[in-house]
């Protein structure tokens, strides 16, 4: 799930075609024992820029189809041919010859043979089949499965391995996980592709990630959402909360919140203590220096001037650091924006950029917004250093992972961890 903010990330209730009818009612996950709906998904998994090859294992058998089901090639292993693109066409062209295909406003798709036999790309192995999709700027490579096998290669990406006492938190893990798959399904009718496989939607790993402790999760919870109100709802999750969630337009601007993403205290009943204090982002410092700060500024600037980096107002410009300040905070004390202050003026960083301009010297984005400032000022009146102290790692709002991991340790079952944290919604089976 998305751990940076993107316009991807819109919050508010999403009817699913068929779905908007069903009442929010059903067997709870250990009853579920029908097979899940075999809903296909298409997650786009790479891209390339003009020539694309995949393949299979040494004695898997594949088959290369176009859009009208014709067959182009068939073979075993790696194949002898590429897809090449020109525009938003692509063709295959054959190695150790001149033959090449009509060139394509549609994709080819590569499928195996077998049933259940993967398909290879980039060093990863993924069930279902992989089509070459031309865009305006490469060939995108889309893994098309159904949605239970997909799952299969998320749930262990996003929670990590587990171990059998935290088996609710995986299955939390693989309903919150399904949700969000079944709503950005919906938002993609007219579109070639549902999901990208990174941080923008859900890591998705393909079959080599895949865990049998994740597997049994996924299994346990077939076909199982949230819903609130007859709706199936977006369902979004981060790392860590710090000992609090938040409302979504607490961590992305112009969100608009909704009663079941209200900021819920993050603790047992009666204790001071944090369910997410187990993790090793629960409280967390970083400390840069004059360098690191020159080059944040430097990008945070360069990104504004190019329209793709800022999301601040003021003056100003690099240079120098004379200073850093928390300019606004949220109802629930994390930073909304902070002035940079340098020799050429003072800007204002707000939004997503308060993450992502004071990256660490590896370019690692701040974990949360939730710290505090330590700055210290040389004797030139510029800004030597500057400590943040801060909890938690990720947006913060909806299912704290590490949360749902000590409540799973604690014995909470996987409707206990999802009603924490996302009030009123119920678990209940698609139709």
């Amino acid at each position: 799930m998305p751990r940076t903010p993107a316009v991807l990330l819109l919050l508010a209730l999403a009817p699913v075609a068929g779905l908007a009818s069903v009442p929010a009612h059903g067997a709870g996950p250990a009853a579920s024992t029908a097979p899940a709906p075999a809903l296909p998904m298409r997650v786009v998994v790479g891209a390339a820029p003009y020539e694309a090859r995949a393949g299979a294992d040494a004695d898997a058998a594949w088959v290369l189809r176009d859009a009208w089901g014709r067959v182009h090639a068939t073979g075993t292993g790696s194949p002898a041919w590429a897809v090449e693109r020109r525009n938003t066409r692509v063709r295959i062209a054959f190695d150790g010859s001149d033959r090449v295909t009509a060139w394509s406003d549609e994709p080819f798709t590569l499928s195996p043979v077998a049933d259940g036999a993967p398909l290879a790309w980039n060093g990863r192995r993924y069930r279902g089949t992989l089509a070459f999709v031309p865009v305006d700027t490469a060939i995108l490579v889309v893994n098309q499965l159904d949605l239970e096998s997909y799952l299969r290669g998320v749930v262990p990406v996003e929670l990590g391995v587990r171990s059998p006492n935290e088996q609710a938190a995986l299955e939390a893990q693989a309903v919150a996980a399904r949700s969000y798959a079944i709503v950005r399904r919906h938002e993609a009718a007219g579109r070639r592709y549902d999901l990208t496989s990174g941080a923008v939607d859900q890591a998705y790993g393909g079959m080599d990630a895949e865990h049998p402790l994740a597997d049994a999760a996924i299994a346990a919870t077939a076909g199982m959402v949230l819903w609130y109100n007859g709706t199936v709802v977006r369902a979004p999750y981060h790392s860590t909360c710090g000992g609090h969630t938040i409302s979504p337009s607490e961590a992305w601007s112009g969100e608009r919140d909704v009663p079941y993403l209200r900021g819920v205290r993050d603790a047992p009943e009666g204790s001071e203590r944090s369910w997410c204090e187990i993790s090793p982002r629960y409280r967390w410092e970083r400390t840069l220096d004059r360098r690191d700060l020159e080059t944040a500024v430097a990008r945070y600037v360069s990104g504004r001037g190019a329209g793709s980096g800022g999301s601040g107002g003021g003056g100003g410009g690099g240079g120098g650091v004379r200073g850093v300040r928390i300019e606004r905070t949220t109802r629930s004390g994390r930073v909304a924006a902070l002035a940079l202050a340098t020799d050429g003026g003072t800007m204002l960083v707000s939004g997503a950029a308060v993450r992502t301009t004071l990256r660490s010297a590896r370019g690692e984005i701040v974990n949360s917004t939730y710290f505090s400032l330590e700055p210290v000022i040389g004797r030139d009146g510029r800004l030597m250093q500057l400590t943040l102290r801060g909890a938690g790692n990720g947006h913060g709002v909806g299912m704290c992972q590490w949360g749902a991991i000590a409540r799973a340790r604690a014995g909470h079952d996987v409707r206990s961890i999802l009603s924490a944290y996302f009030p009123g919604t119920v678990v209940a089976r698609l139709p």
